[in-house]
């Protein structure tokens, strides 16, 4: 029996990628088959200390937070006191309490005009997002340029970013806890940005956001009012690009979003 040639790096790679392997997290390989291998380490005595009041665990940097409900009210606090958006970017750099940061490369803020009239977000970053640190860069994001300027839009005259700012591996998709968790920041910068329209891309964004369990068939070209607090925004749900590269069927009905988004602009 003649033995299979051993695989290129070309077809190793190939490999890699389509079981979603598209990324690496360190500089060396981890054996983990020798970990389980590895003898357990030995037990150290643990002085015995007088009892210490009981404290409500932090979110300490280089960690997850303990439990999801520790996470979500530490960035409900974070993001309450984050008086700008650059503070709202140096809060979220910080903050460790979702472990999506710790797979990820880096930080996805936002692209465009902060001072911009339309917001749009979408749900999270993909890998192109991940690599360059915007959203909405990589095939859906030039579908996005293209649609925005179909109405006399680009990056100097909006403002994009997403709900969840880290990219989730293999591109998945983000678990509630991790959506509510992020939830605060994105919260906090639809209420910085201010912008007369709020445009949510796909159903996870209008679902989150606009509190509503109907899915985007439903939901989209429909006039929604979101709250800030001190402010109602006028908020209007459409297909999420990288829907239509998927379907492009409707990228008529995403023309009647986007044509009533024009409308509403201008003040008709």
């Amino acid at each position: 029996m003649i033995p299979e040639p051993a695989p290129t790096v070309r077809e190793l790679l190939a490999f890699y990628l389509e079981a979603g392997v598209d990324c690496a997290l360190a500089e060396e390989p981890v054996d983990r088959l020798a970990e389980l291998d590895a003898p357990p380490p030995a037990p150290r005595a643990v002085p015995v200390e007088a009892p210490r009041p009981v404290a409500a665990p932090a979110v300490m940097r280089g960690e997850a937070a303990l439990a999801p409900d520790v996470a979500i009210a530490s960035a409900r606090e974070a993001a309450r006191t984050a008086p700008t958006l650059e503070a709202l970017r140096e809060l979220m750099q910080n903050f460790e309490g979702c472990a999506l940061k710790h797979t990820a490369t880096r930080l996805v803020f936002a692209d465009g005009n902060p001072q911009a009239r339309i917001m749009f977000v979408g749900e999270a970053p993909g890998r192109d997002e991940d690599i360059e640190g915007l959203p909405f860069v990589g095939r859906s994001g030039k579908l996005l340029d293209l649609m925005i300027g179909a109405i006399g839009l680009n990056r100097t005259t909006a403002y994009i970013t997403n709900v969840i700012p880290w990219r989730p591996p293999g591109n998945r998709t983000p678990t509630p806890q991790e959506t509510q968790i992020c939830l605060p920041f994105i919260q906090r910068h639809i209420e910085l940005v201010n912008p007369d329209v709020l445009v949510t891309l796909g159903n996870p964004s209008t679902q989150t956001l606009l509190s509503t369990r109907e899915g985007i068939m439903r939901t989209r070209g429909r006039w929604f009012d979101y709250d800030t607090g001190s402010r109602t925004i006028r908020a209007l749900p459409t297909f999420h690009p990288a829907y239509l590269l998927r379907s492009p069927s409707y990228k008529r009905l995403a023309w009647q979003d986007l044509r009533a988004i024009a409308k509403l602009l201008a003040g008709a």
